[in-house]
């Protein structure tokens, strides 16, 4: 049985649902005679007393009282929602596969999976060649220093076959996981530089670079791995990381509208092509390339981070161009965060504050690496800690991206579209009409002492409690 239909068979018969091993309940909860009016919900807190864990459930009703209210309105609509995750680095492949077969299989499935035991990621993003969380850097077209190659003669994969097998597994537990994917670095000969490290494209390259983006995603697809959409550069403004390139926008303006628009559509390729993919501080990057008339009919949308900035920039570019789509690709929690903090910050501003910005997906940064935050790149992050730690070949250990991510895409599945949800000085919301009619509502608490409140919803109320530095995911 699917987890998202379990509400389905949950709410319209008779069923008793038990605790697993991963979310244990309380209790075992007979839920006859009681369809649409019940919230079940999952709680995390900050103190890590409790992870993921079903509450009691609460009824709805028609007494009033005088608790704050969160208001839901199904009839305002928003943005379509494509899922949640991380990217899935060189690295991450690296580490996983380092497992056991048996803990392997387990670990893929509890992330990808769609049973009561996971947490249904359901979007990746990738690199396009090595990212900094790669053991080493690469393209996809090295050549020994002083040579080039534009017909792109001695493109491959290869560096990237255990990452496709891993995708190949991925794509077997569910089949319709989106997928994003971005580049650190052009190859080196296409460089001013002649480094991975900064740099710029040279003019003289853009042809062979708008092909080796065309080559990515048909080599990709001979595997049997769909891009949806790419970035033309990670970060490009950030050409201090390695591997990384300095693309401007009006470099990355003319790149698409010269060279990579017209040959994904010269080679029928309908992946999308989302601009920037970098800080909230700088929506104009989007802005002026949006606004340039033949750059914007090659354009799906455009990506952001939050290392700077506020999340309403997503809102911003929304506003002056709401035909194309906004994207939220990556934040990182690192080796010197707090799980309370992390886990606060992060859905407040990652998970609700996107969504509430018209973003389409919510991602962490990696999914997983060891202990030391490894493998990566001499001159790549060495703080970046994974949703999972592997530390030896039969365990692992879920870290708090875990959590904020799986508040959303264990309730939250593709397809799902936002609907109006208010909020309070203390109780961040995003709420959701799911493809299956249920409703979800996720709520943050930043108050370090516990709220009280009601959901109203179509005239019904339900008073909960949710506890200080906590979030919570109602469903009904």
């Amino acid at each position: 049985m699917k987890f998202h239909n379990l509400y389905s068979f949950f709410f319209n018969g008779t069923a008793l649902l038990c605790g697993v091993v991963l979310f244990p309940l309380s209790s075992c909860t007979s839920v006859a005679g009681n369809k649409g009016n019940e919230v079940h919900f999952w709680l995390t807190k900050g103190d890590q007393s409790v992870k993921l864990q079903r509450q009691t459930s609460v009824k709805f009703t028609q007494n009033s009282n005088n608790l704050q209210n969160i208001v839901i309105d199904e009839s305002q609509k928003f943005q379509y929602v494509d899922g949640f995750g991380y990217t899935l680095t060189g690295g991450s492949v690296e580490v996983i596969n380092r497992l056991s077969p048996a803990k392997r299989k387990a670990l893929l499935n509890e992330l990808f999976g769609d049973d009561e035991n996971s947490i249904s990621v359901s979007y990746l993003r990738l690199s396009i060649g090595a990212s900094d969380l790669d053991g080493e850097v690469f393209s996809y077209d090295d050549l020994p220093e002083g040579q080039a190659d534009p017909s792109l003669s001695k493109f491959s994969l290869a560096k990237d076959k255990n990452l496709i097998a891993m995708l190949k597994e991925i794509l077997a537990i569910n089949p319709s996981i989106k997928i994003i994917a971005a580049p650190w670095s052009a190859p080196v000969w296409m460089k001013d530089n002649g480094k991975s490290k900064g740099g710029s494209l040279k003019r003289e390259f853009y042809g062979a670079y708008a092909n080796y983006f065309v080559k990515y995603i048909q080599g990709m697809k001979k595997e049997g791995i769909h891009i949806d959409a790419i970035t033309p550069q990670n970060e490009p403004l950030h050409p201090g990381n390695n591997p990384s390139l300095y693309m401007p926008s009006e470099q990355q303006r003319d790149f698409i509208k010269g060279f990579l628009g017209p040959a994904f559509k010269a080679n029928g390729i309908k992946t999308g092509i989302v601009v920037y993919d970098h800080n909230c501080n700088k929506p104009e990057y989007a802005l002026d390339i949006l606004k340039d008339p033949e750059a914007y009919q090659y354009i799906d949308g455009s990506a952001f981070h939050l290392y700077e900035g506020d999340i309403s920039a997503l809102s911003t570019v929304h506003n002056a161009f709401p035909d194309k789509n906004l994207y939220f690709t990556e934040q990182w929690t690192g080796s010197k965060g707090t799980f309370n903090e992390d886990l606060n910050w992060h859905i407040k501003n990652v998970i609700i504050g996107s969504m509430r910005n018209w973003s389409k997906t919510a991602l962490e940064w990696n999914v997983a690496n060891d202990p030391q935050y490894k493998p990566h790149t001499d001159g790549g992050c060495t703080e970046c800690k994974g949703a999972i730690t592997v530390s030896d070949s039969e365990n692992f250990t879920r870290n708090v991206s875990y959590y904020i991510i799986a508040h959303a895409s264990k309730f939250v599945p593709a397809g799902s579209q936002r609907i109006a949800s208010t909020q309070t000085e203390h109780l961040s919301t995003a709420a959701f009409r799911t493809p299956e009619g249920k409703t979800v509502l996720i709520v943050q608490n930043g108050s370090s002492t516990d709220e009280n409140f009601n959901i109203q919803y179509n005239g019904k109320t339900a008073a909960v409690k949710i506890s200080g530095n906590s979030a919570a995911t109602y469903i009904f």
